[in-house]
């Protein structure tokens, strides 16, 4: 069965889960959910699946290539212990591809999108981005050189992507030891947060302690409420551009920067680094957590509708399309993704047609 097929078999458990979230903080008057930015992230992640349909061909590509290739043994397909180290691995070199994509700006341009919304539930976690496949691939290649199958790789990776799902929520506290050894939800707040303290800590996918290790581990504190989204807020809801915005940023400061090497420089430092004389000539101010304030435009009951409406029709096209897109024709499934994002993008501005109206201070979760 193929992975955009397990998807599809997946999806109706997300969203029920996201449904009895959305209950149990109503029945609790916490509810972490907005319309808009809910749908915003699903179709997102529905971009993602569709663009892996063109992408998945060629990282897989590449991993069994490098297996076949260079890889110095052929481990067994039908050995448990093969596939228990394979997932433990796969979530350390997980770690570090994490890691960097917090702290290398060409990477982060792709994960940003994960990080985007200013709030934190299970819809969060369906928030992926579809530019992964330039350079996410590279850091999986040590699994294909120790020689672990390329079915083997496919089904880790599946398995550690969909542990991360649950972890998306504010609905559930601490779980005691559980916290200290794997990924929670109280772990994972963390990471999704902008407070200084918390700022580019808690990386591990399944395990918190690769964290511990090397030294990103931060709890989460009683007294420092999580607030969620980016420094750089996107204030958006095109999907688009919520894809496009870090690469077009780097690449105008790219364009700006006077000397060559910090042009080439600035995609490969830590995100926000940015030479002197762009400092000098367009300064940017330090980043203020009081200052944040969260976007929600408001929206008519009409558009509220009409944009329920077309985004539950474009998450059921998502659906056909990924359960038989093996047997379509490339054309028609690049004229199948052009519809989704478009219908998306129409979406989106409905969502924010209002965005010049006063933002609401968001409130710390």
């Amino acid at each position: 069965m193929k992975d955009a097929q397990i998807i599809v078999l997946a999806t109706p458990v997300f969203l029920a889960l996201i449904a009895l979230e959305w209950a149990v903080g109503m029945a609790r008057r916490r509810n972490t959910y907005r319309l808009h930015d809910a749908m915003a992230s699903i179709g997102l992640g529905m971009l993602s699946q569709v663009v892996g349909l063109f992408t998945k061909l060629l990282m897989i590509g590449l991993y069994t290539l490098a297996f076949e290739r260079l890889a110095i043994t052929k481990l067994p397909v039908d050995s448990i212990w093969v596939w228990l180290v394979g997932l433990l691995l796969y979530d350390f070199l997980y770690y570090w591809k994490h890691r960097l994509g917090h702290t290398v700006a060409l990477l982060w341009a792709a994960h940003v999108v994960h990080h985007q919304s200013e709030d934190y539930n299970l819809s969060t976690a369906l928030r992926q981005t579809s530019t992964d496949w330039v350079a996410g691939w590279v850091f999986y290649l040590p699994m294909a050189l120790l020689g672990f199958p390329p079915l083997v790789f496919g089904v880790v990776a599946l398995v550690d992507l969909l542990y991360q799902y649950w972890v998306h929520t504010q609905q559930i506290g601490r779980l005691g030891w559980f916290d200290r050894v794997f990924c929670s939800p109280s772990n994972h707040r963390v990471h999704h947060a902008v407070n200084d303290p918390y700022v580019d800590k808690n990386y591990g996918g399944i395990l918190i302690l690769w964290d511990r290790l090397f030294g990103t581990f931060e709890d989460e504190r009683d007294d420092e409420p999580c607030v969620y989204g980016t420094r750089s807020p996107l204030r958006s809801y095109n999907p688009l551009w919520a894809n496009l915005e870090v690469y077009a940023a780097l690449a105008l400061e790219s364009w700006r920067a006077q000397r060559w090497a910090d042009k080439l420089k600035l995609w490969f430092m830590p995100p926000g680094w940015r030479p002197a004389d762009l400092e000098r000539r367009y300064p940017k101010g330090p980043f203020d957590l009081r200052a944040v304030q969260r976007f929600d435009p408001p929206a008519s009951a009409l558009a509220k509708g009409v944009s329920t409406l077309l985004f539950v029709a474009l998450l059921a096209a998502t659906v056909l399309l990924l359960w038989n897109a093996h047997t379509l024709a490339l054309s028609t499934q690049l004229l199948a993704f052009a519809g989704i994002l478009g219908g998306m993008s129409f979406v989106g501005w409905l969502g924010s047609a209002a965005a010049g109206a006063p933002a609401r201070t968001q409130q710390p979760a």
